[in-house]
């Protein structure tokens, strides 16, 4: 499995200084946290919450922000900003990287293969969409997530031997399924990760299927 950030990065690392500066930390939430990819909610306005694949040879690059949408229109776009976070970080964890370029007080993202070097998908810095824009279309949070759960994963299943990991692939499932909030989300990952160990073990979608009806 790819080396990730740690949990709660994106909590210890709220927002990049430049975006601080600029949209301020009343009433901030972040909404999702997991394999050092989130939401962020300000008001009308969502982010995608990234921090920078570890690399000891190079000094910290702090958490980034992607695909700022300034107005949400309703509380579906939100949660598509959740979902989407949620792919990214399973993505991640599955053995894609993601390459951030910076664009002012933003960033783009790239989907790379690393078995490849080919990019699978690119995430703008900003949302594409205007006032009559479908929230939907290819470039929209709704619109990337759909193609990014097209993609097969980029390494080998996740190692079952080390529980933070395997838990984090767990909550990004769980967060990625429209129906599940983040608190439950979070009480499925918990309940569903020791059903992943032992000689009866469950891959990470039958496991948590399992702790949703109650197994």
């Amino acid at each position: 499995m790819a080396d990730v950030p740690g949990p709660g990065y994106l909590a210890e690392h709220p927002l990049p200084s430049g975006i601080t500066g600029a949209l301020g930390l009343a009433g901030y939430q972040l909404l999702a946290d997991v394999g050092g990819v989130g939401a962020g909610r300000l008001g009308p306005q969502a982010f995608l919450l990234v921090a920078p694949d570890p690399d000891p040879s190079m000094p910290e690059a702090g958490t980034q922000i992607a695909l700022h949408h300034t107005r949400l229109r309703d509380e579906t776009e939100a949660a598509s900003y959740v979902s989407l976070a949620a792919q990214l970080g399973y993505l991640r964890m599955s053995g894609y990287r993601l390459a951030l370029e910076r664009h002012g007080l933003r960033s783009r993202i790239r989907l790379v293969n690393p078995a490849t070097g080919a990019v699978a998908a690119e995430i703008g810095d900003k949302h594409p969409g205007g006032l009559f824009s479908r929230g939907g279309g290819a470039g929209s949070a709704a619109g990337l997530l759909a193609a990014l759960r097209t993609l097969a994963p980029a390494g080998p299943p996740p190692d079952t031997s080390n529980p933070q990991l395997m838990r984090g692939v767990l909550l990004a499932l769980a967060l990625a399924d429209d129906s599940v909030g983040g608190a439950e989300a979070a009480d499925l990952a918990d309940r569903a990760l020791p059903l992943t160990a032992g000689e009866s073990a469950l891959e990470p979608r039958a496991a948590l299927a399992a702790a949703k009806s109650g197994g």
